[in-house]
């Protein structure tokens, strides 16, 4: 059971409009930090429920911005490959407890601090080289299982895409898209496995209008906001967010 309580919006508002910020203007790839802050205070699946449909309303209001500007070969790759991702976490999620999840959301986040710190350091690169069509649907599994249980597609999707050769408005239309299409994927076996709640919809009436905030606020930080700040941030976050979410799966 979830209490909507003035705590939980408060930690949940920001939260939310962190989301928008990141999936407007900065590809996607942190917006999942919104769902590791939730999961420190609602069971992880009520907070992966309560995102699902702003992230989908933070993606429909980011549309307009970039339409037609995206890469739609390989959104589709991508989105081929999700499929079975999705699918591969909807039977997790059947059979496993709330603190297997509390592992995944926090192993995530702090997985995808490391891997950026790696990446940014020239201690981790992506290839150069073009990856191959074939590539973006294997990908596509890893983006679609990750974004089932922790909305985190963000990363494998930015390992295939960086390599395709797309401009910043490019890469971040084609994220917006993805995961568009995605989360329209992930809504029926949420629906199904009890993932919306009446408490989780009534959590998001009142929580649109900071989807809708934060997406506008990105959007317009696309141009103006060094992406060194704004990750450098997300990284703080999503360290002590997903430190605590490991330590309360194991304990």
């Amino acid at each position: 059971m979830m209490t909507l309580d003035l705590f939980f919006f408060l930690v949940a508002g920001p939260a939310v409009v962190f989301a928008g910020i990141s999936k407007g203007g900065f590809g996607s790839g942190a917006a999942f930090a919104a769902a590791s802050i939730l999961a420190l205070v609602v069971e992880p699946g009520l907070a992966l429920g309560v995102m699902l449909p702003l992230l989908m309303l933070i993606d429909l209001s980011a549309l307009k911005p970039y339409w037609g500007k995206w890469s739609l070969p390989d959104v589709k790759l991508l989105a081929l490959g999700g499929v079975p991702g999705v699918a591969l976490g909807a039977a997790l999620y059947s059979v496993a407890s709330p603190d297997v999840f509390r592992l995944l959301i926090g192993g995530v986040s702090v997985g995808f601090v490391l891997w950026q710190v790696a990446r940014r350091s020239g201690l981790l690169r992506i290839a150069a080289r073009r990856m191959p069509d074939w590539a973006g649907a294997v990908i596509g599994v890893t983006v679609g299982f990750t974004t089932f249980v922790s909305h985190a597609g963000g990363p494998p999707a930015a390992l295939f895409l960086l390599t395709r050769g797309l401009s910043k408005t490019q890469y971040q239309a084609s994220t917006v898209l993805l995961f568009w299409i995605l989360n329209i994927m992930k809504f029926v076996p949420y629906a199904f496995l009890g993932m919306f709640t009446v408490q989780t919809f009534t959590a998001n009436l009142v929580l649109a209008p900071f989807a809708l905030l934060g997406t506008w606020l990105g959007v317009r930080a696309h141009a103006l906001v060094p992406e060194r700040l704004f990750f450098g941030l997300t990284y703080v976050l999503l360290l002590v967010t997903g430190s605590k979410l490991i330590w309360d799966g194991l304990t």
